[in-house]
């Protein structure tokens, strides 16, 4: 059964040569990002405490959303539970196979041509050589790049990567599902079969955790939420109770997505910004 618990979870990276920024910029990144402390060993290296003391339990049924502002952690968090970020301290159990969809260029090579692409990205999501030929020609048709897929991906516009990547990671269905809700998979006509594809896969999966700025989106989708506040759980629970709290203290309301229906704002999770 899928599960992901976090303990005292921290992630923090040294900023070096942090004394010849401006009093100014490092205010800017004290307000909207995580906590910005001297290094203990060297008072001339900064630590950006992007995520502190995460503590997190969750089971299969569970929909989480992460919500806060820009800098806030949320990004940080998903790495975490992606395994791109390997925490200073605490402990981070994930049980299940998991699909990151955020970042999902990773693990491509621009030298490499669209094919050997798909192999490259499906080692990188856990498949084996054996699934990942099997699955080629399907991956192949959805991404509709024909003779393309022979080419080297430094020749494809970022519209085109992005179709590739999206295309590999929708393949196979993972027990938990990492989700951004601002990747893009390319022009209007392919985002109608993005949109349907991801509908599916997020119907099938037992944890997904989304972050987004929508607060109606997280409302839709999600049965809990997180509000982060510089890189620290500020608050935990049923997803309505989150965003009361958040909407009273920071007075916002996403009237884009006021008037999606739950399927609608599924299919619009993750897809739409180019």
């Amino acid at each position: 059964m899928a599960s992901i618990q976090l303990e005292k979870v921290s992630v923090s990276f040294p900023v070096y040569s942090a004394s010849n920024r401006s009093l100014k910029n490092r205010l800017i990144q004290s307000a909207t990002g995580g906590q910005i402390r001297a290094d203990t060993v060297s008072q001339r290296i900064s630590v950006v405490e992007a995520l502190q003391d995460i503590d997190l339990d969750l089971r299969s049924g569970d929909r989480l959303g992460l919500v806060g502002h820009n800098g806030a952690g949320k990004t940080t968090l998903l790495r975490v539970l992606g395994g791109i970020y390997e925490p200073n301290c605490g402990r981070v159990s994930v049980e299940g196979s998991t699909v990151p969809l955020f970042d999902i260029a990773l693990g491509m090579d621009q030298e490499s041509t669209g094919y050997e692409n798909i192999v490259l990205r499906g080692l990188f999501l856990g498949l084996t050589r054996r699934q990942i030929k099997a699955r080629m020609d399907e991956i192949a048709e959805f991404t509709e790049l024909g003779d393309f897929l022979n080419l080297p991906i430094r020749t494809y516009s970022a519209g085109m990567q992005m179709r590739l990547a999206f295309a590999v990671s929708t393949s196979v269905v993972p027990d938990i599902l990492l989700l951004d809700e601002g990747i893009g998979a390319g022009d209007a006509a392919f985002l109608d079969k993005a949109r349907a594809r991801l509908k599916h896969f997020t119907e099938q999966v037992s944890i997904i955790v989304l972050s987004s700025h929508s607060n109606d989106l997280v409302r839709n989708m999600c049965n809990k939420a997180v509000l982060m506040e510089h890189g620290r759980i500020a608050q935990y629970g049923p997803t309505e109770e989150v965003l009361d709290a958040y909407e009273a203290k920071h007075g916002t309301y996403n009237k884009d997505r006021s008037k999606l229906g739950g399927d609608e704002a599924i299919a619009g999770a993750g897809i739409g910004r180019l």
